[in-house]
């Protein structure tokens, strides 16, 4: 595995995007597991889905930089937490490359994915007619990925299920860039919460992240 990308947002918060150069077996070899986890990772046995789980997992040990046992669990929404450690943390991973952010003191959200031109047919189901009237037809499969980043990394931030991309977080209009940020809003459970988020384009990747209550 192999650092192409480190960012410090704060004193206590970053992120990293590695890419994923090595077997199963070495990155296994890199990890300390328990009985659940090795079972778990047992059904993980088409595809990438394997390299994607134990990247994750190698790349946080190493923004941890520690050789301890890291005690993560995932609740019932599917958000992952470190038990033995402070952090706060979001994990992504898309093809050939593995990103997590890390926080000691805020909830943090970070996505990452190729750039495909198929974002174009499921637009709609993600955005709402406001935003799709601020997307730059030049720009266009850009823009909506980093829309899509967006909203996925506050959705990973705020760490519940019962949030619609379409319904319930709004993004407002935008400069399609290599890099910049976007103002946000999340409505849930009777409240609304503004977030800007951050985004920047590596080579055919798009990335997305935000920090709560922080601009960067």
């Amino acid at each position: 595995m192999g650092l192409v990308h480190r960012k410090q947002i704060d004193e206590k918060t970053s992120f990293a995007i590695w890419k994923i150069e090595e077997t199963a077996d070495e990155l296994y070899s890199q990890l300390q597991l328990d009985c659940q986890e090795k079972e778990y990772l047992e059904t993980l046995n088409t595809g990438k889905r394997d390299l994607h789980w134990l990247g994750t997992r190698v790349l946080l040990r190493k923004m941890l930089n520690t050789d301890r046992y890291i005690d993560m669990e995932v609740d019932e929404h599917g958000k992952p937490h470190v038990k033995n450690f402070p952090h706060h943390i979001s994990l992504s991973h898309s093809y050939d490359y593995a990103a997590v952010m890390i926080s000691e003191d805020k909830p943090v959200g970070i996505d990452i994915e190729i750039v495909k031109d198929k974002i174009e047919r499921v637009a709609k189901k993600f955005l709402c007619q406001a935003e799709m009237d601020f997307i730059d037809k030049t720009n266009k499969v850009e823009q909506l990925y980093i829309c899509w980043c967006a909203k996925e990394a506050i959705y990973k931030l705020q760490g519940k299920r019962n949030v619609s991309f379409l319904n319930d977080i709004r993004l407002y209009p935008f400069e399609c860039c290599e890099g910049g940020s976007i103002g946000a809003k999340l409505f849930v459970e009777g409240a609304e919460k503004s977030f800007v988020v951050y985004y920047e384009k590596y080579e055919n990747y798009m990335l997305g992240y935000v920090v709560d209550r922080v601009q960067v």
